[in-house]
């Protein structure tokens, strides 16, 4: 009898808990899916973008639409990086709590210092953002800045989930500095590199390895690689100690392995985000493996590809 008057109590307890609601959240690209997931383990992910997509072109597309209009928080890079689709469904999904200054929409790049920012943009530029290099998330040292900034936010939302977001942030944390500090080692080896680049998506990291950008297959940023341009490349005069040229698996590799076929450089195709392989689904699995592709090319590798 005891233990029954036991277990009819234990069974009350766990009810009067309050039952934490699965957070619905959309993620504007990869990247912020993986942090979120790293807070959040068991949120309700939608991701607008893959690393075969370019984020700065994505079709709002009804799904996205729906995924918005239920969402408790949006995550998305900012700083224009999203300005031609994330405005459209925000608009057309009519929902109060995801709009500009409010607590639903989190920008990453408001918690991060950008490079190259503009004070004046015209089109002639090309697609430059004012705001600066939206491409943060491979920026070592303002990527833990994000996520905590990215942790309060989501303990504002759901306050009931503080404690557990709180914890796994600060594990998140010291797994990141521990494996900052081995990137750092590594890239001892890598200074002085240099490398050909199309569009800025990797430049963060480069800078922070010091890695030097000597060229960019686009003729300006966003442009497509033309064949004028591409043939003035091979005037460059640091072309000749350039290590590789290095591409995004979503951009087409036929401008970079022209350019290989003249200069004999190698070129490395990685994602510029986290992807499904188990290798890269996690930004520090990203940020690893690309240095590591970095590494065996700069020690004479072949050509290849994550």
């Amino acid at each position: 009898m005891v233990c029954r008057n036991l277990l009819i109590a234990l069974v009350l307890l766990v009810s009067a808990w309050p039952v934490q609601a699965q957070l619905r959240i959309f993620a504007c690209e990869p990247e912020w899916a993986a942090l979120v997931r790293e807070l959040v383990p068991n949120a309700r992910i939608t991701t607008a973008t893959s690393y075969l997509q370019d984020p700065h072109y994505i079709e709002a597309r009804p799904s996205l639409i729906a995924a918005v209009r239920a969402a408790d928080l949006a995550v998305c890079t900012g700083a224009s990086l999203e300005a031609g689709w994330l405005p459209v469904l925000l608009q057309r999904a009519s929902n109060p709590a995801i709009q500009a200054g409010r607590p639903g929409l989190f920008f990453a790049a408001d918690h991060a210092r950008l490079h190259a920012s503009h004070e004046h943009v015209d089109r002639s530029m090309g697609d430059v953002h004012p705001e600066g290099n939206p491409h943060v998330h491979l920026a070592p040292d303002e990527v833990p800045e994000i996520v905590q900034a990215l942790a309060q936010r989501l303990a504002g939302i759901a306050p009931e989930a503080a404690p557990g977001v709180h914890g796994r942030y600060l594990r998140w944390r010291a797994g990141w500095n521990r494996l900052r500090t081995e990137w750092r080692a590594r890239a001892q080896a890598l200074e002085g590199a240099s490398v050909v680049v199309q569009h800025t998506g990797f430049s963060y990291l480069l800078e922070w390895l010091g890695v030097r950008v000597i060229a960019d297959l686009e003729p300006k940023p966003g442009l497509p690689p033309s064949a004028s341009h591409l043939s003035e490349l091979l005037a460059v005069p640091e072309l000749a100690g350039a290590n590789a040229i290095l591409i995004a698996s979503h951009q087409n590799p036929r401008p970079a392995y022209w350019l290989a076929e003249q200069t004999g450089l190698a070129v490395i195709t990685v994602p510029g985000t986290v992807t499904d392989n188990p290798e890269t689904a996690s930004l520090e699995g990203l940020i690893s493996a690309i240095i590591s592709r970095i590494e065996l090319t700069v020690a004479g590798a072949a050509h290849g590809s994550l």
